[in-house]
C-alpha cells in the first residue's frame, strides 16, 4: 500500500516562503527611509521652486496703473486762525470815572452807538462857562459897534465944522486959532473913530476866542462819551463800572465782523505760485465736513523769518454768522486747473527730484523702466507726469513684488497691455 503526503506537509514549504520575505523587505525599507523622505523632500521642493518660477519668471504679472484725470485743481495747503483785519481797542480820550455801561461781550452794535459814559459834570460846568465867555464877547462887540457909530457921527460933526472954519479964515471972518483948534477936534473925532473901529475889531476876535474854547470844552464833554467807531461786534469788556480811567484806557475791544478772514501760514516753498484772487477752501476746525468759499485777499510782504513761512489772508465769499475769532482753520488754495493729466502716487516714484523721478511702465505687454518728468504734485500725493513715457505704455500706480523689466503683465481688471 503505497503511503501518499499529508496535504499539511506539501503545504508547509510553500507557505514558509513569503514568511521569510517579508522580513527582508521591512529591513530594506527600514534600511532607506531617511533617503526615501529627502528624495521626497526633493521632489516637493523642485514643484515648489518650477511654480515659483513660474510665477515670478513667465507667469505675466497683474499690475494697477494709472489713468488720464481731467480738469485737477492743483492746491496748496496752509493753517492759519480766523482773525479779524479791523480790530480795535477802544477807550475815553479823557480821565474819569466810568458810571455806565451799555454794551457788553458779543453785542452786535451799530456805528455811533453809546457804549459807555463817564462823569461829566466838571465839564459840563466848563462847557456853560465857555458859552457865558462868548456871551460876554458877544455883548462886548456890540458895544464896540455902538461905539463906532457914535464916532463916526462925532467925526461927521467936526469936519463939517472944520471944514466951514477953514473957509472963513480964508475970507478973514474967523481967526486962524479957531481954524486950527476946529481942525484939532476934526483930527481927534477920527482917532476915536479908529479907537471904536479897533475895538470892534477886538471884539470880534474875542467872540472867535471864546467860540473856540466852547467848541474846545464841549468836544471834551463828547470825549466823557464812547461811541462805536464802526458797525462791530464787542469781543472783550475790560472796565466795569465805578473803575477810574486814565486818559486812553481801553473799555472794549471790538471788530468788524465784515472784515473777518483766515490768516494762513504758508510754507515758502509752496507759495511761489499763490495771487491775490486766487479761489480758496476754508475748513473750520468746528465743522470739520463742511468746506466753505472764500478767496485769497491779501499776502503780506513779509515773511515768517524763523518757520519759513509766508503769512496769507483769505477771505469768506459769506462769513458765516457764528464765527469765532482765534479758531484755528484749514485753507486749500487752488493755484491752478490743469485740463488733462496723468497722475501718479508718490509712492510709485523711485529716486525722486524736485523734477524727475522713475516709474515702471507697461510696454507692448512689458514691464519697463522710465525716468520721467515731473509737474506739480498734489496734496493727495500723486505727481503730475510731463514727460518721459512713450506713447501708447501705461504706468504702474501701485508697486509689488514680482516687478522685473522685460517681464510679462496685465492691467488689473482689463486686457493685456
Amino acid at each position: 500500500m503505497l503511503d501518499l503526503p499529508k496535504r499539511g506537509a506539501t503545504d508547509a514549504p510553500s507557505a514558509a516562503q513569503p514568511a521569510a520575505a517579508a522580513p527582508r523587505k521591512q529591513g530594506w525599507v527600514a534600511q532607506h527611509r531617511s533617503r526615501l523622505i529627502l528624495l521626497a523632500a526633493l521632489v516637493c521642493l523642485i514643484i515648489a521652486g518650477a511654480g515659483m518660477a513660474w510665477n515670478t519668471f513667465w507667469r505675466p504679472l497683474t499690475v494697477s496703473v494709472a489713468a488720464d484725470a481731467t480738469d485737477v485743481p492743483v492746491q496748496v495747503f496752509g493753517l492759519g486762525t480766523i482773525e479779524a483785519r479791523i480790530s480795535s481797542q477802544i477807550g475815553f480820550k479823557v480821565a474819569g470815572v466810568l458810571v455806565d455801561l451799555r454794551a457788553d461781550v458779543g453785542d452786535r452794535v451799530s456805528k455811533g452807538y453809546v457804549l459807555a459814559k463817564l462823569d461829566d459834570r466838571e465839564q459840563a460846568a466848563q462847557v456853560a462857562r465857555a458859552q457865558a465867555a462868548v456871551s460876554q464877547a458877544e455883548a462886548n462887540l456890540q458895544r464896540a459897534t455902538a461905539s463906532v457909530a457914535k464916532a463916526q457921527a462925532n467925526y461927521a460933526n467936526a469936519k463939517s465944522i472944520n471944514e466951514r472954519r477953514q473957509k472963513l479964515v480964508q475970507t478973514n471972518i474967523a481967526s486962524v486959532e479957531t481954524a486950527q483948534s476946529s481942525q484939532a477936534v476934526e483930527d481927534a473925532a477920527l482917532a476915536d473913530l479908529s479907537l471904536s473901529n479897533s475895538d470892534v475889531a477886538v471884539a470880534q476876535a474875542s467872540i472867535a476866542d471864546a467860540k473856540a474854547q466852547r467848541a474846545l470844552q464841549t468836544a471834551t464833554l463828547d470825549f466823557h462819551t464812547l461811541t462805536a467807531p464802526y458797525d462791530a461786534v464787542i469781543t472783550a469788556r475790560l472796565k466795569e463800572l465805578g473803575s477810574a480811567l486814565a486818559a486812553g484806557q481801553p473799555v472794549f475791544s471790538v471788530v468788524d465782523p465784515q472784515s473777518i478772514w483766515v490768516l494762513a501760514y504758508i510754507d515758502e516753498s509752496k507759495a511761489g505760485d499763490i495771487h491775490v484772487g486766487q479761489p480758496a477752501d476754508i475748513v473750520l476746525r468746528s465743522r470739520p465736513n463742511r468746506r466753505l468759499a472764500g478767496k485769497v485777499a491779501r499776502i503780506e510782504p513779509e515773511s515768517d523769518r524763523v518757520n519759513e513761512e509766508r503769512r496769507v489772508e483769505v477771505a469768506f465769499d459769506s462769513i458765516p454768522a457764528d464765527i469765532n475769532l482765534g479758531e484755528q482753520a484749514e485753507v486749500y488754495i487752488s493755484t491752478v486747473r490743469l485740463p488733462k493729466a496723468l497722475l501718479v502716487p508718490e509712492r510709485a516714484i523711485s529716486g525722486i527730484t524736485r523734477t524727475d523721478g522713475t516709474v515702471w511702465t507697461i510696454e507692448n505687454g512689458r514691464l519697463a523702466q522710465r525716468r520721467v518728468m515731473l509737474g506739480h504734485r498734489l496734496l493727495d500725493g500723486r505727481y503730475e507726469i510731463l514727460s518721459g513715457v512713450p506713447d501708447g505704455a501705461k504706468v504702474v500706480s501701485v508697486l509689488r513684488s514680482g516687478l522685473r523689466a522685460g517681464r510679462a503683465a496685465v492691467i488689473a481688471g482689463g486686457p493685456p497691455s
